[in-house]
């Protein structure tokens, strides 16, 4: 199965965090699937930091590293494509998180499956495990 990290899954798995549900930890342990991060996590990821939102333990560079190299996640581009799918969703009620938007219209393009906990993304009728 090819799995696309929302931000606070990808956070959660490489941070040890306890919010991390044994679902998710298993998808992403299992070397049957193929585990993808977007560039829109590197973007909200790098933005909370910058303003205080976030402290990751390593510098970001590092952090980023270790979740290519020592877990060997994949990065899926953002192409032109992804971004087309963005300009046709619709904006639903009480979610128009741009990172969010661009992870759904990547999950579907590509067919992949959103492990997120975020049960708003429904909406948009992506497979979301989480």
């Amino acid at each position: 199965m090819r799995l696309l990290l929302d931000t606070h899954i990808l956070l959660w798995y490489v941070l040890g965090d306890s919010q991390l549900s044994p679902t998710s930890r298993a998808l992403i342990l299992d070397p049957a699937n193929e585990i993808l991060i977007s560039p829109a996590s590197f973007w909200e990821i790098a933005i909370k930091v910058s303003i205080g939102k976030l402290e990751l333990h390593a510098p970001f560079e590092d952090f980023f590293e270790v979740c290519l190299n020592r877990y060997g996640f994949g990065i899926l581009p953002v192409e032109v494509r992804h971004a087309a799918q963005v300009s046709h969703l619709p904006f639903y009620s009480g979610h128009k998180d741009p990172f969010d938007r661009l992870l759904v219209a990547q999950a579907l393009t590509d067919n992949l499956v959103l492990l997120s906990v975020d049960s708003k993304l429904d909406q948009y009728s992506v497979t979301r495990m989480g």
